[in-house]
């Protein structure tokens, strides 16, 4: 349920609405807009009386709210969310690009990288140091060195760096990774999802491979739900009968999400093709629909790569993919 407030409302009395809306166990989530106040009511708002409420003098209109996801709502927050990433903020117009290889390598290869991807023109450095691999007998990440790597090129570059955790063991790693990454195989682990919405650190929530667009909304509720909001969506593909590609990409997801929820949502067109030439048109194509940012893989050696060449751009044809995206940019949708 939301309770929409006339704007200029008196302040004493929507203390006491809370007050008496809290003696029913309801918990309430304050947004504060130009044109409106919303308060989102959360629990059994059965036992709340509509009309009651509807009947105040400082009340607009009280709506119930049938999507079973809340807080990720835009009905409990019209506004879009910023989500600021060590000083880069995700949403509200300015496109962030995130770059970087599939996984670190070596010391040379990632500051080698995140040099030439911060000279074309990326925001953030991503790189893999825990690696989720469908054999067991491929490779698996340098672990707590990849992060500690990760961290030198940051301080190179001044990037902000992106990474994933797969466990809730590995967390006390991640105290100086600025955005943390759900992969896909985790968007429904659900107990790493509850400690992440602990932390206070933003989440950068991936797509599972066959899920729906209510099921990843939930995911993020499950991140939001236990205090963390600031959480931005990664479309990076679904699987579907196609086989000329890795995956589908899904961008009909961008409108989809804008009208559903007021969270950011990015990008990833190299997991979502797999194939490096078809990343750019997906990534213009990303940008025209409104998307708030771009993950793209970027190797110096792609033929050489420990995991994911076939998908990865070279730093040459990353920057060529920034300029073509940068020409278009004016003219991408607005929302």
């Amino acid at each position: 349920m939301i309770v929409i407030l006339k704007k200029d409302h008196d302040p004493q009395q929507l203390e006491n609405l809370k007050v008496w809306l809290k003696s029913m166990n309801i918990d309430i989530h304050l947004s504060e807009g130009s044109q409106h106040t919303v308060l989102g009511l959360i629990g059994d708002t059965s036992v709340v009386d509509a009309d009651l409420i509807r009947a105040l003098s400082i009340v607009e209109d009280v709506r119930r709210v049938q999507e079973p996801y809340k807080k990720v709502n835009r009905k409990f927050h019209p506004q879009d969310s910023l989500i600021d990433v060590d000083g880069e903020i995700v949403g509200g117009g300015k496109l962030q690009i995130i770059a970087g290889p599939c996984s670190i390598e070596s010391e040379e290869q990632i500051c080698g990288i995140a040099q030439s991807v911060k000279a074309a023109g990326a925001t953030m450095l991503r790189g893999g140091a825990f690696k989720p691999r469908t054999s067991p007998y491929a490779f698996q990440g340098l672990r707590k060195e990849g992060i500690e790597l990760l961290l030198k090129a940051k301080k190179l570059t001044g990037l902000p760096i992106v990474t994933e955790v797969m466990d809730i063991s590995q967390l006390d790693m991640f105290v100086d990774v600025d955005f943390v990454q759900v992969g896909a195989r985790n968007m429904q682990n659900f107990e790493l999802l509850k400690e992440l919405g602990r932390i206070k650190k933003p989440i950068l929530l991936k797509r599972g491979l066959s899920s729906t667009i209510q099921e990843w909304l939930m995911s993020a509720e499950y991140i939001m739900s236990e205090g963390n909001e600031d959480v931005v969506l990664c479309e990076r593909g679904i699987r579907t009968f196609e086989t000329a590609t890795r995956n589908t990409l899904d961008l009909a997801a961008i409108p989809v999400l804008k009208e559903l929820t007021h969270l950011p949502i990015i990008i990833d067109p190299s997991h979502a093709t797999g194939y490096s030439r078809f990343v750019a048109p997906m990534a213009v194509a990303a940008v025209a629909a409104g998307a708030d940012g771009l993950m793209i893989e970027v190797h110096n050696d792609p033929e050489h790569a420990l995991s994911d060449g076939i998908q990865s751009q070279t730093p040459e044809q990353f920057a060529k993919t920034v300029r073509t995206i940068n020409a278009i940019l004016p003219n991408a949708y607005k929302y």
